[in-house]
């Protein structure tokens, strides 16, 4: 008996088998929205959509820490030296993409 979760735009985002805080709406199995989504709900889709939320999840994990070096509630040489040198390159990437964006722009004249 699926429970039902819907985003602000009343799709469904998720469904469990008892009632939640998130999902207390029933539908029959049979509902044509409970059909839809779980056609989309293949395995290969969620680990499509979970890798797309790893990659959000890293830029949140990234801005975490840097708020809290930034607000001295951790330094920088607490982290392991492979986590540091990974912030460190991906730090270095980002900077080395702000400074290509700006060279090169969709504004430029530049023939």
């Amino acid at each position: 008996m699926p429970y039902v979760s819907r985003d602000e735009k009343g799709q469904i985002t998720g469904i469990a088998d008892k009632s939640a805080p998130h999902a207390r709406e029933f539908l029959p199995r049979d509902h044509p929205e409970v059909v839809r989504y779980l056609r989309g709900a293949s395995p290969q889709a969620m680990r499509d959509t979970l890798s797309e939320s790893d990659l959000e999840m890293a830029r949140i994990t990234e801005d975490l820490i840097d708020v809290l070096i930034g607000r001295n509630m951790l330094n920088f040489t607490d982290l392991p030296i492979e986590a540091q040198r990974k912030l460190m390159a991906r730090q270095r990437l980002r900077r080395n993409l702000t400074a290509l964006t700006n060279l090169v722009t969709d504004e430029d004249d530049v023939i």
